[in-house]
């Protein structure tokens, strides 16, 4: 961020400021991003930041409805754009690792949402986008069942929650190794074993 975030509009600066953690997130533990620090990436005062976002939970709730909104419109146009079931699922799977690659910081923050102890609007809001994702994975899975692309006796909950581990555990693998950009290399291979295990024909 530069001195123009000084001069935005309310709105595009409450869109700076989403960049600004989602940024910051990329490079620490999201639990140690303060106020100050969000403030300071933007070049503003800590009193020009509280004057769009009162609290910082109301950043995060923010940076929470800013993930949700954008993830699921690029699932919903990956969804829309394939051509069966099966290549939605696999559309669907490089679209999440486009957007990971491309947002490093987002699975950060989702994850130490959803590590939060006790019930907070930030951490629901992870839980709920976790839901609606997973909602469009069975419909996907029973429509692949449906069109004889899969198993016809897969268990569409157990393949969906295999589905979003293998993508966490793509991101888990490249915050070890230190390399975002390895996260898009690994995940054709990946995709086809999870592929070959849920059936699809070839």
């Amino acid at each position: 961020m530069n001195g123009r975030s000084k001069h935005l509009p309310a709105d595009e600066r409450r869109a700076a400021t989403v960049e600004a953690v989602v940024d910051l997130a990329a490079e620490q533990n999201p639990n140690d991003i303060t106020t100050t620090a969000i403030a300071q990436r933007m070049g503003l005062t800590q009193g020009a930041l509280f004057r769009h976002f009162p609290t910082k939970d109301a950043i995060l709730q923010a940076v929470m409805s800013w993930v949700t909104e954008r993830l699921l419109a690029r699932v919903d146009k990956a969804i829309e754009e394939a051509a069966s079931p099966a290549a939605a699922l696999e559309a669907v799977f490089m679209t999440h690792i486009d957007f990971v690659s491309d947002h490093p910081g987002v699975p950060r923050m989702l994850f130490g949402e959803l590590q939060r102890p006790g019930e907070t609007l930030p951490k629901r809001m992870a839980q709920t986008l976790i839901r609606h994702y997973g909602e469009r994975l069975h419909t996907l899975l029973d429509a692949g069942k449906a069109r004889g692309e899969l198993h016809a006796d897969l268990d569409p909950e157990a393949a969906a929650t295999l589905f979003i581990g293998t993508v966490q555990g793509l991101v888990m693998q490249s915050m070890l190794a230190g390399d975002v950009t390895r996260i898009r290399s690994d995940a054709p291979g990946v995709f086809a074993i999870y592929l070959r295990g849920v059936g699809a024909s070839s």
